[in-house]
């Protein structure tokens, strides 16, 4: 949860090579699977608030900003 995008994106993807190179044995893959898994969720939660951020900019007649709505991350 202290991790960034970035961070966390970076952390998956060393997962998926570990899990797809076969080099982990069955109960660390499961484990890294679970471990990715959650990673893979808070990478959603962290794309998803972006996009309601950048959606939350409001578009003038000629698509020019005009302002921001409030956001509500809630």
């Amino acid at each position: 949860a202290d991790m960034n995008f970035e961070q966390a994106l970076r952390a998956l993807e060393n997962i998926v090579h570990k899990l797809e190179s076969g080099e982990a044995p069955l109960d660390e893959s499961i484990t890294l699977y679970e471990r990715g898994n959650a990673l893979r969720a808070l990478c959603q939660q962290r794309l998803d608030t972006a996009k309601a951020r950048i959606e939350a900019i409001a578009l003038g007649p000629d698509g020019s900003p005009t302002g921001t709505a409030p956001f509500d991350a809630g």
